[in-house]
């Protein structure tokens, strides 16, 4: 009978030796984010408190890290070494998708609106490249971008015979620069320095507007807690950077240090980039048709470049899900989930 209370005072003993910030650890989420116009406010949001403030309203931890190559930084995620990380929505789709993990497009925070380009040193067509070597990250965005503008020259890549040569885009503006002969598909910061060290951008984002979504992306599975405090945090630094007055100024250039621009730059690639500034214009676009028919061209360039692995036998292999809960491909595979929930959420005050 004197069993009971000894083992519950041994327990309380136990309990107050430890640590009072062990007792009650946060639970801890990591985010990995890698250097583009649209997605420096993370860093901003992190240097500022902002991210701090948002985690601690819902009681969890969240460690931002800088991973220098981008698709390195997706493949870290995809093997679990991250709760999320920022990616297009080309990249989200051919490789955590690919590799297996459900996750879900959180954030649509811009699209490309000329910060993709192709830069040469005098060619004028992408109908001039061939037998030449063409620098990219092969399989990105900028391999996307690359076969639309010559979709739109009438073209294939086959008809061209270009050579591409696969480059991280930390390397790519340096190796552009030390080439008089080269051409580079890339994406900002490295597209504004290629343009800086003399190329010709023969074509750009802006001529396949909201086809290029730069977006936050979460394990499906993650909680609540964290797909808030994301969202509060991206749109509280959104209000700071569209505004007008000293800390939006501070924001700018803080952003323009660390992508490694001056303020002028940073600008100038800003407008570039069609920012949602507002969580109701992002979440009005999740549930727009425009996003199903971007989706749908970019399924079908994964499928025929053979992204979706040899078990693929068409391209509706893996399923996308939208906000209407509608599925494009197989409902039994569906692997990248678009919601407008969050993002409505913080639109009507609710995060």
């Amino acid at each position: 009978m004197k069993r009971f209370p000894i083992m519950l005072l041994a327990l309380v003993l136990t309990i107050s030796l430890i640590p009072m910030n062990e007792a009650f650890a946060k639970e801890k989420f990591k985010i990995a984010w890698s250097h583009y116009t649209g997605w420096e406010p993370w860093e901003y949001a992190n240097h500022a408190g902002i991210l701090k403030k948002w985690a601690n309203k819902y009681g969890i931890d969240i460690s931002l890290t800088l991973v220098n190559d981008y698709v390195e930084s997706i493949n870290q995620y995809t093997a679990g070494q991250y709760d999320g990380c920022v990616m297009t929505n080309m990249d989200a789709l051919t490789i955590p998708s690919v590799g297996g993990i459900d996750s879900t497009a959180l954030i649509i925070g811009d699209y490309s609106n000329g910060n993709d380009g192709i830069g040469t040193r005098g060619e004028g067509s992408v109908t001039e490249f061939t037998g030449k070597e063409v620098m990219l990250v092969q399989y990105s965005v900028s391999h996307y971008l690359l076969a639309r503008a010559i979709d739109q020259a009438g073209k294939t890549e086959k008809d061209i015979g270009m050579k591409l040569v696969n480059v991280s885009d930390a390397e790519i503006a340096g190796l552009f620069a030390s080439n008089p002969k080269a051409i580079a598909v890339t994406w900002n910061p490295p597209l504004m320095t290629i343009r800086e060290a003399g190329a010709k951008i023969i074509f750009d984002s802006s001529k396949i507007p909201g086809e290029i979504l730069d977006l936050m992306v979460v394990r499906t599975n993650a909680p609540d807690s964290l797909k808030k405090a994301l969202i509060g945090a991206w749109y509280e630094t959104m209000r700071v950077m569209s505004g007008k007055g000293k800390t939006a100024d501070e924001s700018i250039a803080y952003m323009a240090k660390i992508a490694g621009n001056t303020e002028q730059s940073f600008v100038a690639q800003l407008k570039t980039t069609a920012m949602y500034y507002t969580a109701k214009d992002a979440a009005d676009f999740a549930k727009s048709e425009n996003l199903k028919k971007t989706m749908e061209y970019v399924r079908t360039f994964t499928f025929e470049r053979g992204l979706f692995g040899q078990n693929a036998s068409s391209k509706d292999f893996i399923g996308i899900e939208f906000p209407d809960a509608t599925v494009m491909g197989s409902k039994r595979n569906v692997k990248l989930r678009f919601t407008d929930k969050y993002m409505r959420m913080a639109a009507e005050g609710k995060i």
